[in-house]
């Protein structure tokens, strides 16, 4: 490297002495003649062949040799390098197309504005130099069943522990524990609230587009904020559960169907924002229900077990969801796995009995629609909401959270869908599987906290906050 650039600098210095005799003597065609050229030991070899020596060189150096001379800036800045660059030297795993869709859609902030899609009209160097500047976050994605904690920095969370902190009713003790939450997550992390910013998922709950509902979701907002910045966190992104897992998937519109801990949500969400008044959807069933249920079939089947511990780890490995109901009733489908500390376990029917229950519900003892028809209803409010003129949006539903993730789940919901939608509506329907299986969400907000403009807009700093509360009292 260092033959390459003292190469670089003698080209260019005996260039600039043979083209002038005294700095102040250079006339303007000369200097742009001089300009155009990468001095005499460069000229005659083939961009693309230099571009390949520059990616040898990696991202610093070429800074170095882009202050050489305007040449060899010109030829640095080149859009392909530094997307090669984005690919193999940011220093993050985020692969290309998901760093693309985040710099491209998300790095205004909220609303969203879309950059043009023309790569040429984006400087990636400049995207580079602040990604590298960009400061590592804290993301917890929680939630009233299992929160993931991390990183943004690292590949995947690095913690994962039971909450079950119930999020739907704002009380008095909520304040003390929300903070004890939050105390357990950066302790375990073993960090300092005050040296991070925070990104931070909230569970979908009150649904309505009401005015109580809209003061609850404000009430529990507020609470979290004024929990985080009483422990001096600098900066906070709080974003819904069922918009990150649409980021994660690599969308900002869309259906995302979010199967959580105790209900199943339908959620539209149009330019990154949930669109209430079109309605969101709610099944009374969840990864408990599934879990129950299947507890219940392996006590009709004399299967022993000591905890739901045992059960929930069975549905996690084995459970998968059938095409076709009927058909698979017919069939041999034994599988066995040991669960460790407790022993072998053999499931055969149940295996996609307890799934069946998104569809068929009633056979849990739960009286509610399926999850296809709350999906296509979803649909046909969408489609009569007419809040676009393109009819193509809301035909992207991203399943996420855990449960989510049973085989065969998104193909027999795209399946049923066909069935039930008009032609029309079904035309070009696809159903998108958790794109991070259990951690979707909190891939969704990495892409956040690692885009070149964070915190920018996406965050709240502890002064802004104190003036929106001041100026709501006053109002």
């Amino acid at each position: 490297m260092a033959t390459l650039l003292r190469k670089v600098w003698e080209s260019v210095s005996t260039r600039s002495s043979s083209t002038s005799h005294s700095p102040l003597q250079l006339t303007s065609s000369s200097a742009t003649s001089s300009d155009s050229s990468l001095g005499p030991c460069f000229d005659s070899i083939p961009l693309d062949i230099l571009l390949q020596i520059l990616r040898l060189v990696g991202p610093k150096d070429a800074i170095k040799l882009g202050c050489v001379s305007r040449a060899w800036r010109s030829l640095v800045s080149d859009n392909l390098l530094w997307i090669y660059f984005l690919q193999y030297y940011e220093g993050h795993d985020d692969p290309w197309d998901s760093v693309f869709f985040a710099e491209l859609n998300l790095r205004s902030g909220y609303p969203l504005q879309t950059f043009p899609s023309r790569t040429g009209e984006l400087s990636f160097m400049r995207i580079y130099g602040q990604r590298a500047q960009v400061p590592g976050s804290v993301i917890i994605d929680g939630c009233s069943g299992y929160c993931k904690f991390g990183w943004s920095k690292y590949a995947c969370p690095s913690g994962r522990s039971a909450t079950f902190l119930e999020f739907g009713n704002i009380e008095s003790p909520m304040y003390a524990r929300l903070r004890h939450f939050f105390g357990t997550i950066y302790s375990r992390m073993q960090v300092k609230p005050s040296t991070q910013p925070i990104v931070l998922s909230i569970p979908i709950c009150h649904y309505d587009d009401t005015d109580s509902a809209k003061a609850s979701r404000r009430q529990l907002k507020d609470a979290i904020h004024t929990v985080l910045f009483d422990m001096n966190v600098p900066a906070v992104c709080a974003v819904n559960q069922a918009t990150l897992a649409l980021f994660a998937a690599r969308r900002t519109s869309g259906i995302v169907v979010n199967i959580g801990f105790q209900v199943t949500s339908v959620v539209p969400i149009l330019n990154g924002k949930v669109t209430r008044k079109v309605g969101v959807e709610v099944i009374g069933l969840g990864a408990l229900k599934l879990t129950g249920y299947l507890k219940e079939l392996m006590q009709q089947n004399n299967i022993n077990f000591e905890s739901l511990y045992t059960v929930r780890t069975l549905k996690e490995n084995l459970c998968y969801v059938a095409a076709d109901y009927k058909t698979e009733l017919l069939k041999d489908t034994r599988a066995s796995m040991e669960v460790p500390a407790v022993g072998w376990f053999t499931l055969s029917k149940e295996r996609f009995q307890t799934g069946e229950i998104l569809f068929q519900p009633r056979i849990g003892g739960v009286s509610a629609m399926g999850l296809h028809q709350a999906v296509a209803l979803c649909m046909d409010h969408c489609h009569a909401a007419e809040l676009t003129c393109d009819d193509t949006w809301f035909k992207t539903i991203v399943l996420s959270r855990g449960t989510a993730c049973l085989p065969g789940l998104a193909e027999r919901l795209e399946k049923e869908l066909h069935e039930t939608l008009s032609p029309s509506l079904a035309n070009g329907l696809r159903v998108i599987p958790p794109p991070h299986g259990p951690d979707t969400a909190w891939f969704g907000a990495k892409f956040i906290s690692n885009l070149s403009t964070f915190p920018g807009t996406w965050c709240i700093r502890k002064k802004q906050f104190r003036r929106k509360s001041r100026a709501n009292i006053m109002w």
